[in-house]
């Protein structure tokens, strides 16, 4: 495993916690999903070696960075780190979550983008989920887990649904991996921020046809099929953009199978 630099980042109140692996140009920065934090890197990082100067960071509620007192933007983070390690636009690799961060900054400062991989990704502003049965039962399983506050019990349901997909068996990923799941949404779950705290607010849905940038859009088919079939139309609406499916992986895939997340990565930034 390589050993980055810690990397702190002043944000009033609070600093965001991240590290620097460095290795040359292009930079990218690694932007993890909202049940992960930075550490759900950490196989990809060692995989993409030295081909890169890489950065990674936790968001405001997530592993070593604490939750935010005020109100804040997870965007408006990114631009801060952005300032702080360089003024040249860089990679920015977003899941879920960080996915939809990456998009929002490459709406409102294309400039600051050199490419988009994004691992079926959250996107501001787009369709409200059709959610098929399989995923339907496991939500509604959360949303009673959720109603009176047992947290191991939304974590244990959340790794089936992210983790595993919703259509297979709990338990189909396991060992360390399954492992570092439970830590990871456990320091998440205990500080019980609610959901769409940091929202950007804008709507990158109706301006995906501004973005330019080069963009893969990757996706386990195992993810929920919504987001499955969004991953496929987002990259089919995006001027640049080109999507690959994942096979037999859901909705982490930098955790399932972190060599095939490298080198989709590495091919990226080295096509372009």
């Amino acid at each position: 495993m390589l050993l980055g630099e810690t990397l702190l980042v002043d944000r009033g109140s609070v600093q965001l916690f991240g590290k620097r692996f460095q290795g040359g140009q292009p930079i990218v920065i690694l932007l993890h999903a909202g049940v992960t934090d930075q550490r759900s890197w950490q196989e990809v990082v060692s995989a993409i070696g030295e081909r890169a100067t890489v950065i990674c960071y936790d968001r405001r509620g997530y592993g070593e960075t604490p939750p935010s007192p005020e109100e804040f933007s997870h965007v408006k983070d990114l631009f801060a780190v952005l300032d702080e390690i360089t003024d040249t636009p860089v990679w920015l690799v977003g899941s879920s979550a960080g996915g939809g961060i990456a998009l929002d900054v490459a709406v409102l400062a294309p400039e600051r983008v050199a490419g988009l991989v994004l691992f079926a990704p959250s996107v501001s502003g787009g369709p409200d989920p059709e959610l098929d049965g399989d995923t339907a039962r496991l939500v509604e399983q959360l949303e009673e887990t959720i109603s009176v506050g047992d947290l191991d019990e939304q974590n244990r349901l959340e790794a089936w649904l992210w983790l595993d997909g919703p259509t297979q068996g709990e338990g189909r990923v396991g060992g360390p991996v399954r492992e570092l799941f439970f830590d990871m949404n456990r320091v998440i779950l205990s500080h019980g921020v609610p959901e769409g705290t940091g929202a950007s607010g804008i709507d990158a849905w109706g301006q995906l046809e501004q973005v330019m940038a080069p963009t893969l859009v990757a996706c386990g088919a195992l993810d929920i099929p919504f987001i499955v079939e969004t991953s496929h139309s987002l990259a089919e609406r995006l001027p640049n953009g080109y999507h690959r499916l994942l096979s037999g992986m859901a909705h982490l895939p930098q955790l399932e199978d972190p060599t095939v997340v490298a080198e989709l990565i590495v091919h990226a930034i080295g096509a372009n």
